[in-house]
């Protein structure tokens, strides 16, 4: 037998692909389920922290800006593990009630980002703590721009001592 004249039929791409195969028609394509499951982050998630930052050159953060955010994080008893980092450059089309029913954030902290960003639920200046429905928010300027910024820095201290209740 050649396998030049073997055909396959409809029913037999069916029986194949039965687990696998999916039809979408337009209003399928951007689902919820499809999209909340497509969100990729840094970090173990353990404290339920979402960190966004957004950084197209990068798949999560570039190192320079990882090794800052990595030093704030231990100021704040903080590791990798407890949180959870999202590159909003790679997730185009996710808005923020999409990552928040996957990660389930109790604190937001997004640095380079503003309200309008994923739709956040809130609209505050950079170096405010903002309470919404038992989720703190804290937005800041880029790491980049921050980590040679002493004033910057220190506001954002100020912030972190009061959103983790730091002494």
């Amino acid at each position: 037998m050649s396998l030049d004249n073997f055909q396959i039929t409809p029913r037999m791409v069916c029986e194949m692909y039965k687990d696998s195969l999916v039809v979408l028609d337009d209003r399928q394509i951007i689902t919820d389920s499809l999209k909340s499951e497509d969100i990729q982050f840094l970090g173990g998630n353990e404290k339920n922290i979402s960190i966004f930052v957004n950084d197209p050159e990068s798949i999560y953060l570039n190192e320079t800006n990882l090794q800052f955010l990595t030093k704030i994080l231990t100021q704040c008893n903080l590791t990798l593990a407890d949180v959870s980092i999202i590159n909003t450059a790679n997730i185009p089309g996710i808005g923020f009630h999409d990552v928040s029913k996957k990660l389930k954030p109790s604190q937001v902290i997004g640095f380079g980002m503003n309200h309008n960003n994923l739709a956040f639920p809130v609209s505050i200046k950079n170096y405010e703590v903002l309470i919404n429905e038992e989720t703190y928010f804290l937005f800041a300027s880029d790491l980049h721009l921050m980590k040679d910024d002493k004033v910057e820095k220190k506001e954002l201290w100020m912030c972190l001592k009061k959103m983790f209740s730091i002494q």
